[in-house]
């Protein structure tokens, strides 16, 4: 909203002396985020005075006409000046720049020689000095002007205006207008306010001016038209109008639609202005029929929703109601007869038509925060009046107002919840003074009974009211206090177990990052899943920010391979990411959901029903690495990340989960999008919860990564709850180790022969670990070496050689029987 310090004087009483700084503070405090306040005449530099014109002398010869004056510029000689305007006489005072000067946008202005002539200066239009948009002519000033030759010419042309910015919050439509901003400081300062709504006009005539008709009144719960005819329509807009319009950021097109554009500024009440000879038969005012088609102003030819307002006339849709008007019954050139209009729109209808058609027009932003509906019958008063005044015409005295406006109801107010929410003591008599400066209407005692005023369609439930209280009474008096903390059980066990995942990750080396879950339809293809994947099954988003991932992700793999390709082409070598979130799985539900309203709450049974579609999102952990685990340096060679890095980094994560090694388990499996050789299925208590390994060479190929790259997904939710675990109890006696090579076929898992041991080992059995792999034509085809290192410890004494050495057999013992294992070397 933008607007002039003038035009807010005209309707309050500011002190004469306030700053820039003191206006700020009150917009501020006011609940306004003030964007700028600019004293336009810094908008000038230089020397900008009033000249009046001596000579002028034709020159020819040249593409267009252009003129040699000499001004009288009150120095000790006239100023030369060349000008291509030619609506000035000699004699005529006009405004000149001279020379070191600059004008807005960074014109700045010298002396020169230009048309074979000297010019030291300009005569200056008012699109020139960013006073409107006329760039048809110079400025020439009446000849009855007290100023003389060199008097400073920022006043005369009203380049002494203050010109303000506010940006204005959704709920206070109000404030969109002089009208409300004057309210408003009114009230702060405490100064008196003059409405310029508080006119008198004249209610509605038992005939109308154009026959009108509403068939939706709540869309539309008021219609005011007048009609004026035989205007002049060469009569240009007023200079002060003009000013102001550029002020506020609207550029001037004609007299009649300046009018509607000022108005909609001063009082907040957008209007528009008809052609009415262009008019077939009377309007009706309705819901557009969908696919009806309309060309708006901006000559765009718009296709038309259901929920659409339009105004019509025998031909179709003439007006994109309270958004924008149509080319077929725009005012034009020429115009002579009009009819102006002012309504009452449906602010949700009005806010889904603009964003459906991207046509955010000034009339639209106000109609979407709310206009006082009382409004309409006054402004079709002051636009007749002021366009009689400047353009002639003859007034239809008849005048149409449909209203089926529905007046504000009463809002309960305890009048404790003030103080209660705000935190200062408000009585009574304070609330009810404070709400009825913005004009609400108070009764009763408690609670008290709030009338909202008309203009204030924000004010609908008491912690409205009490907003309002705490704005009023000032923001910066309400104390600073923290809030009571109330009682809590601090994290759940699930936010504590995936805390702890990421912790041991990043203690890892890991690095952990935040993707978008959106995909791209041809994700499922790049992982290279089967046709019949679960998978590939994914959530379609109505409105996606882009329309080429419009999917929710299944897994996490996808926009993790992604992130790890930007850091590769950023010049990154060595990753290692990590990144725990939801995936969403759809349930493939056979019926739609029920269709819920927003009048009462759903039944248990609609919400079951509703919530059958909503996707399963289990939170699960992925892990990509690639490049170099272990870096190469002046120590010796480095360690190229693999995939059983990518196991590790699973068992790292379900072992800060809080379950014992025990409980976790590794076997060969397939799964894309996994290498189907170097692939594991990893199982807690026998149950897969996820796979690790090497990435497919294809997956690897289509997300453009290094060969080897390795990545692991496992399903956080299917965890166990960690175990109570006490406190182990540590032997003080020393440890027996001792090593075995088993020689077995090359198909037995590692793990399961690990298990076989610990299994024989028994009780004294402390740790298993495998330290070697060894392949080797001498030990037959199909066969290798396991190497384990076996570290037995008693609680109680130190074990003897016997004792280790019959521990050992025994685990041997088990894995012989069970997978034919031999001692290497017996």
């Amino acid at each position: 909203m933008k607007t002039s310090l003038s035009w807010l004087r005209e309707y309050v009483e500011l002190p004469a002396g306030i700053t820039a700084s003191e206006l700020d503070t009150a917009l501020t405090n006011l609940g306004m985020e003030v964007e700028g306040i600019v004293d336009q005449a810094a908008t000038v530099t230089g020397d900008l005075v009033v000249g009046r014109v001596l000579t002028i002398e034709e020159l020819t010869g040249f593409k267009k006409p252009i003129r040699f004056t000499t001004v009288d510029v009150g120095r000790d000689a006239p100023q030369e000046i060349v000008c291509g305007a030619r609506n000035f006489a000699e004699g005529d005072l006009v405004v000149v720049i001279l020379p070191g000067g600059e004008l807005p946008g960074g014109f700045k202005i010298g002396a020169r020689k230009t048309y074979g002539r000297n010019s030291n200066g300009m005569i200056c239009s008012s699109a020139e000095l960013g006073l409107s948009g006329d760039h048809s002519g110079i400025i020439v000033l009446p000849a009855s002007l007290a100023e003389k030759p060199g008097a400073d010419a920022r006043p005369v042309v009203g380049l002494d205006e203050v010109l303000i910015e506010v940006e204005i919050t959704p709920d206070r439509g109000y404030e969109m207008s002089v009208r409300g901003i004057a309210r408003e400081l009114a009230t702060h300062f405490g100064v008196a306010f003059t409405d310029p709504a508080a006119v008198s006009a004249s209610g509605a005539s038992s005939e109308a001016p154009h026959p009108v008709a509403i068939d939706d009144t709540v869309g539309c719960d008021r219609f005011a038209a007048r009609v004026v005819r035989g205007i002049d329509p060469d009569a240009p807009s007023p200079e002060w109008m003009q000013r102001r319009l550029v002020a506020a950021g609207i550029r001037t097109i004609s007299l009649p639609v300046d009018i509607t554009n000022y108005l909609m500024i001063e009082l907040g009440q957008p209007m528009h202005v008809f052609d009415l000879n262009r008019l077939k038969g009377g309007l009706v005012v309705r819901r557009a029929h969908p696919g009806e088609k309309l060309t708006t102003l901006d000559g765009v030819a718009r296709v038309l929703d259901a929920e659409d307002m339009v105004i019509c006339d025998e031909t179709g849709p003439i007006s994109l109601a309270a958004v924008m008007g149509g080319e077929t019954s725009e005012w034009q050139q020429g115009t002579v007869d009009v009819l102006l209009e002012a309504a009452h729109w449906d602010p949700i209808m009005v806010g889904r038509t603009a964003r459906r058609h991207k046509l955010f027009s000034e009339a639209a932003k106000r109609w979407e925060r709310g206009v006082d509906p009382q409004l309409p019958l006054v402004a079709l008063q002051r636009a007749v009046e002021i366009l009689t005044e400047h353009a002639g015409g003859t007034v239809d005295e008849r005048i149409l107002d449909i209203d089926h406006v529905v007046p504000p109801a009463p809002v309960p107010l305890p009048v404790g919840l003030p103080s209660q929410i705000v935190g200062l003591d408000f009585s009574a008599a304070k609330i009810t003074d404070l709400l009825t400066r913005v004009g609400c209407a108070v009764s009763g005692t408690d609670p008290l009974h709030v009338v909202p005023p008309t203009w204030r369609p924000d004010l609908l439930a008491p912690i409205d009211l009490v907003e309002e209280v705490a704005r009023l009474g000032g923001y910066n008096d309400i104390p600073s206090v923290l809030p009571p903390a109330g009682s809590s059980n601090g994290l759940t066990p699930a936010q504590r177990q995936r805390r702890s995942i990421g912790r041991a990750l990043a203690e890892n080396g890991y690095v952990e990052v935040l993707s978008y879950p959106f995909v791209a339809p041809s994700t499922a293809d790049a992982l290279g899943l089967a046709v019949d994947d679960p998978r590939r099954s994914a959530v379609r988003l109505t409105n996606p920010l882009s329309e080429e991932e419009p999917l929710l992700r299944t897994s996490l793999l996808a926009p993790l391979l992604g992130i790890l390709k930007r850091n590769l082409g950023r010049g990154r070598r060595d990753v290692a990411l990590f990144e725990t979130g939801t995936v969403f799985l759809p349930h493939l539900a056979a019926s739609a959901p029920p269709a819920l309203g927003v009048d009462r709450r759903p039944t248990a049974e609609e919400w079951a029903a509703a919530n059958t579609i909503v996707p399963a999102q289990p939170w699960h952990l992925a892990v990509v690495l690639t490049g170099d685990l272990d870096p190469a340096g002046w120590w010796g060679e480095g360690r190229a990340a693999g995939w059983a890095d990518a196991i590790e980094a699973a068992r790292v994560a379900v072992a800060a989960a809080g379950l014992l090694a025990s409980r976790i388990s590794v076997r060969a499996a397939e799964q894309a999008p996994w290498h189907p050789g170097r692939c594991a299925a990893i199982l807690v208590d026998g149950i897969v919860i996820g796979y690790a390994g090497e990435l497919h060479p294809s997956v690897v190929a289509a997300f453009e990564l290094p060969k080897r790259t390795s990545a692991a997904e496992i399903n956080l939710d299917a965890l166990p709850a960690a175990p109570v675990i006490d406190a182990p109890r540590i032997s003080t006696f020393p440890a027996a180790l001792i090593d075995v090579a088993l020689v077995l076929d090359r198909a037995v898992p590692a793990g399961d022969v690990r298990s076989a041991l610990a299994e024989g080992a028994g009780e004294l059995l402390e740790s298993v670990a495998l330290f070697d792999v060894y392949e080797s034509e001498q030990l037959g085809s199909g066969k290798r070496s396991l190497a384990y290192k076996l570290t037995f410890r008693a609680p109680d004494r130190t074990l003897t050689s016997e004792e280790t050495i019959a521990a050992r057999d025994a685990a041997v013992a088990v894995t012989a029987s069970r997978f034919g294992a031999v001692l290497r070397g017996a």
